[in-house]
């Protein structure tokens, strides 16, 4: 038992579900959670879609007190808590409310914390009430906000920290957060990412058009990973969170193991041959994930399936290519691989800790989640992975090893290898 870290618990709170139940079946179902957005169709939005959790039967007076919701206007706060307070509560754990848990800490991470609420300050400070700006406006806005509420919630007194890497911010977050047990820094911690919602978060985006413009009407059809029709990302929000542990604490609480943390790597390219700002250096994704298979203990062969970052560009097929290539496989030997941005977008920050989430429920489920929208799989995918390993629809398949990894801007790169628990 010795160094081994599994995973005793999860939340989520995502475009296509919040909860695990309604997120798990949303993905077994194949249930897209991306809508139409009026308040981006009002200010022109060439893209007017996204993928953002529905609060409407969230009682957030679960999650916060009353002082804590009064002024309350960080969207990504809101998710996180969600998300992590769930995830520790599915864990067996509780708020500690008298004293600090001097063994369990948080690693959560974001990319931009409290925009409305820094858009609010600013127009207070503009016109001269400053004083007018509430006592939260800090917590709100700075980036570590989210892993401060957490912490202060949980009475969690080992480490408190939030991450920031782009898209790949959740995955390296989980691996921070194994890598902290892995040492006997800790037993447990708390560790995922959250992202903001709206127009001044997908601004940016719509701006590069980099986003789908021509599926307003249609919005379930969107995003398209992996396929020939793609024609960019479609923006999410939400957050993920999981609670890691050391198998020794986990056996000694007698809590439900959902799998076993193996290893991973986190690399970068340094914008250098062919990576930049916006795109991966390919020779660095092939060293992350080579290395994070190395540091796992175990050979290329043994994966079985993969949720890749594919986020429905022009970059998903040169994904594909690094992946064999990491791999060594091609054909009917690739594994089998799905995109979770296929049902509820790009989720920012938020991808990687929500997709880990949908990753690790496939043990639970034994199957494999399905690709929405990838019916033309794109003829340079083609070429490397038999039609049957990119499955249209959920199928019955237990994986027993399975790679997850996320890309950021920067040229940032994270790879994190999930499997099956036995004793």
């Amino acid at each position: 038992m010795e160094n081994r870290v599994v995973i005793t618990g999860m939340g989520v709170c995502a475009p296509n579900g919040i909860g695990l139940d309604a997120f798990g079946q949303s993905l077994l179902n194949g249930t897209s959670g991306i809508r139409h957005q009026a308040d981006l169709e009002a200010l022109k939005f060439s893209c007017q879609i996204a993928g953002k959790p529905s609060l409407k039967n969230v009682n957030l007076n679960n999650y916060f007190s009353n002082v804590q919701l009064k002024d309350l206007d960080s969207t990504g706060v809101v998710y996180g808590v969600i998300a992590g307070k769930d995830a520790w509560k599915d864990a067996g754990l509780y708020e500690n409310m008298e004293s600090l848990d001097w063994d369990s800490g948080v690693v959560f991470g974001t990319g931009i914390l409290g925009v409305d609420k820094f858009r609010e300050a600013i127009y207070k400070v503009d016109a001269g009430n400053v004083r007018r700006l509430g006592s939260t406006a800090v917590i709100q806005t700075m980036a570590s906000g989210i892993s401060a509420y957490l912490g202060g919630m949980l009475g969690l007194g080992n480490q408190v920290t939030t991450n920031s890497s782009a898209c790949s911010t959740g995955t390296e977050a989980i691996l921070m957060g194994f890598e902290r047990i892995k040492s006997k820094k800790a037993k447990r911690m708390l560790v995922g990412s959250c992202s903001d919602s709206g127009p001044y978060v997908w601004g940016g985006f719509d701006a590069m058009r980099i986003l789908p413009r021509r599926y307003n009407d249609k919005p379930s059809e969107a995003s398209r990973p992996m396929s020939a029709s793609a024609m960019g990302f479609v923006p999410g929000s939400g957050a993920g969170a999981l609670v890691l542990e050391s198998l020794e604490s986990a056996k000694a609480r007698g809590v439900k193991i959902y799998g076993e943390i193996l290893g991973g790597a986190v690399n970068s390219g340094g914008q250098r041959n062919g990576g930049s700002m916006t795109a991966s250096n390919n020779n660095a994704v092939i060293k992350c994930i080579q290395n994070a298979i190395s540091d796992s203990g175990i050979q290329a062969d043994a994966i079985d399936s993969i949720n890749g970052h594919l986020t429905a560009t022009t970059k998903d097929a040169i994904e594909i290519t690094n992946w064999g290539e990491a791999l060594k496989r091609k054909g009917k030997d690739f594994p089998y691989i799905n995109s979770f941005k296929s049902i509820f977008g790009h989720c920012l920050a938020a991808s990687g800790s929500i997709e880990c989430v949908g990753t690790v429920l496939q043990f639970q489920h034994k199957k494999v989640f399905g690709n929405l929208n990838c019916e033309d799989l794109h003829p340079d995918i083609q070429k490397q992975v038999s039609r049957e390993r990119v499955p249209l629809h959920t199928i019955d398949f237990e994986s027993k090893i399975i790679a997850k990894a996320s890309f950021g801007f920067g040229d940032v790169n994270a790879c994190v290898i999930f499997k099956s628990y036995s004793e």
